[in-house]
């Protein structure tokens, strides 16, 4: 017996047009909205500036702007002065509950199916988020989320709940969490969501690295499990997975156990709340390999 996902709240996407009246109010500044970006689950959009110049609306929903200062926002900056290709923030307002934000827009289109060119782009830029935020205490450890919900996503409430092979889950995620600590140490740049989706590229090369809403300190290897994790999502192109799951082995135990567990209760609970029972049954056949 499963539950299905009307049952379970589903996060709200974004809404371009009430987000940018809502800008004016508090800003003075008028965007025109152009139309949704391509990808990402609780979206973005395309907006005109009074100067002509395009950008990228977002928003982060129950955060508070000082909060985002302090991690991803921070995160991006220092990445910027690396030349890291990391889009620079524009406006960054807070609405209510939710923080409100305009993106530089980068070149380039979203990743569809990764080769190996684009792989090895990738291990390069994972590379270069080593150490780059050493003496920055200031900037937040990545919570796991092991043993606690996250906010809005890595619940463990649906996995207990939709069906007996969730919930086993579920228990051996928690049972992951009370063998490792609750974040990562370390003083890596973590992006958090760094999947094929949000590599922009042209022609081949990659141009840059968008959805940082998420970003913090911590081990970088964490990021490759996050990019295993978007491989399955569809086909890619021959052997780059399986030159992915190499490196993953090679990890220490320490990093790819509760980084797995993370990724795996991720998955398995936005699929419930948000996807077809057979997405659901996609994304545990993954997450059983490793936990």
């Amino acid at each position: 017996m499963t539950i299905s996902p009307q049952n379970w709240t589903r996060t709200e996407r974004l809404d371009a047009g009430r987000l940018t009246e809502a800008l004016y109010a508090e800003t003075g500044v008028r965007l025109v909205v152009e139309g949704p970006c391509p990808g990402g689950e609780v979206g973005a959009s395309y907006v005109r500036w009074p100067d002509d110049h395009r950008s990228v609306l977002k928003w982060r929903q129950d955060t508070r702007l000082e909060d985002l200062r302090a991690g991803p926002l921070a995160v991006c900056e220092v990445l910027r002065a690396h030349g890291y290709p990391c889009p620079s923030t524009e406006l960054a307002v807070q609405v209510d509950h939710a923080v409100v934000l305009v993106q530089e827009c980068l070149p380039g289109a979203p990743v569809k199916c990764l080769d190996h060119h684009g792989l090895e782009q990738a291990l390069a830029l994972n590379e270069s988020q080593v150490g780059l935020l050493a003496g920055r205490a200031d900037v937040p450890l990545l919570n796991l989320y092991l043993l606690d919900d996250g906010p809005g996503y890595c619940l463990h409430e649906p996995l207990r709940r939709h069906s007996r092979r969730s919930g086993a889950l579920e228990h051996r995620v928690r049972s992951v969490g009370a063998d490792h600590p609750h974040q990562l140490p370390g003083d890596d740049v973590v992006h958090q969501d760094f999947h094929h989706g949000n590599l922009l590229a042209l022609d081949g090369s990659v141009t840059g690295v968008i959805d940082w809403d998420g970003a913090g300190r911590g081990d970088r290897r964490f990021d490759l499990v996050t990019l295993r994790f978007g491989l399955h999502a569809n086909e890619q192109a021959a052997g780059v997975t399986s030159r992915l799951d190499e490196i993953l082995d090679g990890l220490p135990d320490e990093i790819l156990r509760p980084s797995w567990a993370h990724m795996s209760l991720r998955m398995v609970d936005w699929a419930i709340r948000h996807f077809p029972p057979g997405d659901v049954e996609h994304w545990l056949d993954l997450a059983e390999q490793r936990v």
